[in-house]
């Protein structure tokens, strides 16, 4: 191993590929900021640039542009709830509150402390740990992936508030219905297009989440005109967005929560096909659940809560590049397009590249580390003048939002119905939010909807339509019981606390 970094180093150190890390990091974050486009979009746009470069120099410039467009994906969903990328959406959730009570700066600056800290450490457990975890991904079935999509809906429970947890899962409900429309994988025969040739390809994530998101934020304000004196607290809070400073007890909350966000991120991203979107969600709900009474905070601009979903979605980046290096399988949409770029430069990832190429695999370890690093020097004297966004008066920053919400997703398909489609959900998710019903919970059952049924019938396949698999493999079983060990415990937790009132309230009583 001590060889292979030497080797990293001396490949990822050279003057050019410093320069095309520090162009990959600088190009992918802007295109990360930008609503309607990702790391997909990013990866896409430099496949012509890298296929004129050798293949280190071009897949450090493609990995660089992936974690640059992750790290800044989150400044559009904090300043103004925007969640163009699947993996930010969990930001939105305090980032957006945060910076409504005019703490823009600090939220984009524990924003970029949390992406660098999980980066970091996703970069340093590939680089001891990624020939075992390939290991570990291989023993990973449908019938655990299906177990694991299961716990990744249970976290809707995050994301209800007191009372509302019956909302919340009506929502997700929901979400998994929106993620049957369009053609069946499997079958080829389309589902609930009612007749439209338009909906044969589906529901477009984008689509949907700029709808429930951003549209319906700016149809909302405009629903609901501030008073003269909240546009005089707005205009006052609008001072203080330049603000990056951090307290030593933000400091003291916050480095737990990296932590073990860190490693969950990491775990989740080494899964093919798992990801940093159910990662995020994953260590908000996670968070949310280890907080007890301060988890009350999340969902009005807590710490914890922005902390978390920043620093697993940059975890999982990296560690989705286990399987692409070691396994030669993709683990997200994001990595399969740099699949295409390894094979096409003639290497075939597998568990043979680290020792038949070693300057490619450790070249691209060795720059993520100084891509974390680039990416917080070139994003930390940026911050405050890109918190100034939310400074500009709303009748010219709604129709902003207004604006690149639809050209973002006209952008993706140049298709008119798309537009249409935006404005009907828009206006369903103003109807619902009036209604406080929450909008996280479909997405993320939209989300995993897909990749729950693909695993679910891989399963009843493979087992002859018998649902025996879920406890036959102890695997599965295990990550079953903590799904259901999440949505039982809050409401026991509950009956406890008010089990625990109401004995002291007959204390008093009868002490008095």
């Amino acid at each position: 191993m001590i060889e292979g970094i030497l080797i990293g180093l001396s490949t990822a150190f050279t003057i050019e590929n410093l320069l095309f890390v520090m162009m990959g990091c600088l190009m992918g974050t802007f295109i990360g900021m930008l609503p309607g486009l990702g790391p997909m979009s990013a990866i896409a746009l430099m496949i012509p640039i890298a296929a004129t470069l050798d293949p280190s120099a071009g897949i450090i410039l493609m990995a660089a542009v992936y974690y640059g467009a992750i790290f800044g994906g989150s400044t559009s969903s904090i300043l103004i709830n925007a969640p163009g990328v699947a993996s930010t959406v969990a930001t939105s959730f305090d980032g957006y509150p945060m910076a409504r009570k005019g703490m823009a700066g600090k939220a984009l600056a524990i924003a970029a402390y949390s992406s660098f800290s999980g980066g970091v450490v996703g970069a340093l457990l590939l680089l001891v740990a990624a020939p075992s975890l390939a290991r570990v991904s291989l023993s990973f079935h449908s019938t655990d992936y299906f177990a694991l999509m299961v716990l990744g809906l249970v976290a809707v429970a995050a994301f209800a508030g007191k009372g509302s947890m019956i909302k919340a899962l009506l929502m997700t409900v929901v979400g998994l219905m929106l993620s049957t429309v369009g053609t069946d994988q499997t079958q080829g025969v389309a589902r609930f297009t009612l007749g439209m040739i338009d909906l044969v390809d589906g529901i477009s994530f984008l689509l949907l989440v700029m709808a429930t998101f951003a549209l319906s934020e700016a149809l909302m304000a405009i629903l609901k005109p501030k008073g003269d004196a909240a546009r005089l607290e707005e205009k006052e809070a609008a001072q203080k967005l330049g603000s990056m400073k951090v307290s030593g007890a933000e400091v003291k909350e916050m480095a737990p929560v990296i932590g073990r966000s860190s490693i969950l991120g990491f775990l989740i991203g080494v899964l093919p096909g798992a990801g940093a979107t159910i990662a995020s969600f994953l260590a908000y709900g996670t968070e949310q659940r280890l907080a007890g009474k301060k988890g009350a905070e999340f969902g009005t601009g807590s710490v914890r809560g922005l902390a978390a979903p920043e620093t697993a979605n940059n975890a999982a980046a990296t560690g989705s590049f286990v399987p692409l290096l070691t396994l030669g399988i993709p683990g997200s949409g994001t990595t399969a397009i740099m699949l295409g770029a390894l094979i096409g430069y003639g290497i075939q990832p597998g568990p043979r590249l680290y020792i038949d190429q070693p300057e490619i695999f450790w070249s691209v370890i060795v720059s993520m580390w100084i891509g974390n690093i680039i990416l917080l020097i070139l994003n930390l004297p940026l911050i405050p003048y890109i918190a100034r966004i939310l400074a500009i008066p709303s009748r010219f920053l709604l129709p902003l939002i207004l604006f690149f919400s639809l050209i973002g997703v006209y952008f993706v398909s140049f298709n008119t119905f798309d537009i249409q489609l935006m404005v009907i959900f828009a206006t369903v998710a103003v109807v619902l939010r009036l209604l406080d019903f929450p909008m996280a919970p479909m997405i993320l059952g939209f989300i995993l909807g897909g990749m729950m049924e693909e695993n679910l019938r891989r399963a009843l396949l493979i087992n002859d339509g018998s649902w025996s698999f879920l406890w036959e493999r102890p695997l599965t079983v295990t990550i079953l019981g903590i799904a259901a060990l999440c949505l039982v415990l809050p409401a026991l937790t509950g009956q406890i606390r008010r089990i625990k009132d109401a004995a002291y309230k007959r204390t008093g009583a009868s002490g008095d």
